[in-house]
């Protein structure tokens, strides 16, 4: 097994602590692992690239992983309240929506390949920044009230943009049109 892969692994068994710490009102706690599977997220990609470390296992587990840190934050955020209702829904029913997809393309014996578009990783940024905005201010770490409000927005924006992309690009591909290169 590959470092990298060994650090995504890891990030994986953070997601359960982090929930756990939440489910506690341990909010601090909660931050700083986020913050840890952040930078474990960017370090396992550092090392691939840098140290010729990529692997096809970790090209499917790292975003994976990032997914199920993300979701699970968004839906226990949403849970106690800190994020609306409508947002969590909008952010994980894009994920679904990817999700389905790729499978429903394998099962069609047309696989489309894993590829993040630009607007989707800007979106993930945005969701990150606003999942480390929030919980820093549940931490009691920060008072950002302000910035959530327009983040929030910000994240509503961009998920239905990435969705929209993804569809499009997705039905393309169905139908067998190939993409300018």
């Amino acid at each position: 097994m590959t470092l990298p892969n060994f650090i995504t692994i890891a990030r994986f068994i953070m997601v359960p602590l982090i929930i756990m710490a939440m489910i506690n009102g341990e909010m601090l706690v909660a931050f700083v692992l986020f913050l840890l599977a952040g930078v474990s997220d960017g370090l396992d990609g550092f090392i691939a690239r840098h140290f010729n470390q990529k692997s096809e296992l970790g090209a499917w587990l790292d975003p994976v992983a990032d997914k199920f840190l993300l979701v699970s934050v968004f839906v226990m955020l949403g849970w106690l309240g800190a994020l609306p209702n409508w947002l969590v829904i909008l952010a994980v029913s894009r994920d679904a929506m990817i999700v389905g997809a790729v499978v429903l393309s394998s099962l069609l014996v047309n696989p489309v390949g894993m590829r993040p578009l630009l607007v989707s990783k800007a979106n993930t940024m945005v969701q990150i920044i606003l999942l480390v905005i929030v919980l820093a201010d549940l931490a009691g770490l920060a008072r950002l009230d302000g910035i959530v409000g327009w983040m929030i927005y910000a994240v509503a924006v961009l998920t239905i943009a990435s969705a929209s992309a993804y569809l499009v690009t997705w039905l393309r591909h169905m139908a067998g049109v190939e993409e300018d290169k």
